[in-house]
């Protein structure tokens, strides 16, 4: 099967079209095609199918085999994959997701997508919907882990976000801690973890500890809610900066909606030979 190997600022998701909806099991090739030794090796997998709602839809399965409503990195690679391929031939179209219809805006210059705006919809506190199943405060609590005490911010955009504020981020940390908190009982759903450093107050950096993933280069939706949760707690300005791995994400909270924009590229094509 053809496949193309994207990457938003790190996170890389391998791209199938599956516009003539093959009969495939998409949970399991995602598992075995994501190993980094044995398969391709991603983040992620990024389906192409058709919609009966927008202009196009985006399926995401995480390495593990779970499914994702949305993925902020992976939308934009989506968005450049479905334009350069000449499956949607618009600059400025919807795209179908399981976490809602998004638009999605392109800056083009000689039929190259050069970076990818996309309105991430409102973020959302309500307990009932992200899910948090706790008496705390989800905007702002404290939490103890390893004889260490945390401030954290809970919310949903698109998927469950859970912001941790630190000092300095250590990668050892966003590990150790980042599994934990995953896994608390107070998130039925499990949870992504995203560590987040002030630098000033319109500069943040942010490393994720993804649910279903691991500890990944850059995620969209989580860094998009790293900068609600910084300006809830008057932490940050509106509009922010922020530093992950590979490059700079910028974030916009307009309207109470958060509007995101940053690159997307291509790294290889080829064929998967070991499908199910």
């Amino acid at each position: 099967m053809f496949f193309s190997k994207m990457h938003g600022l790190g996170n890389d998701f391998i791209v199938y079209d599956n516009i003539l909806s093959l009969s495939i099991d998409w949970n399991q090739l995602a598992k075995k095609c994501c190993d980094r030794h044995l398969g391709i090796g991603a983040d992620g997998i990024l389906i192409v199918e058709k919609s009966d709602v927008a202009d196009i839809k985006m399926r995401i399965i995480n390495s593990d085999g779970s499914n994702a409503e949305m993925c902020g990195n992976g939308i934009r690679c989506f968005a450049k994959y479905v334009y350069e391929k000449n499956i949607v031939n618009k600059e400025n179209f919807n795209i179908e997701t399981g976490a809602g219809i998004k638009n999605v805006k392109l800056d083009v210059k000689d039929n190259k997508v050069l970076s990818v705006k996309v309105d991430m919809g409102i973020p959302c506190f309500e307990k009932s919907k992200i899910p948090f199943n706790s008496d705390m405060d989800n905007k702002n609590y404290e939490i103890e882990i390893n004889n260490k005490k945390y401030n954290l911010t809970t919310l949903l955009l698109g998927v469950p976000h859970t912001v941790v504020y630190v000092d300095e981020i250590d990668e050892k940390e966003v590990i150790e801690v980042g599994k934990i908190i995953e896994n608390l009982e107070i998130f039925p759903k499990r949870t992504n973890v995203n560590f987040v450093q002030i630098i000033d107050y319109n500069t943040i950096k942010v490393r994720t500890w993804e649910r279903g993933a691991g500890m990944t280069l850059a995620c969209g939706t989580g860094t998009c809610a790293s900068a609600v949760a910084c300006y809830i707690n008057n932490k940050t300005d509106k509009n922010v900066t922020a530093k992950l791995f590979a490059g700079d994400l910028k974030v916009y909270y307009e309207d109470d909606n958060i509007i995101m924009e940053g690159p997307a590229q291509f790294i290889c094509e080829g064929v998967y030979l070991n499908i199910l």
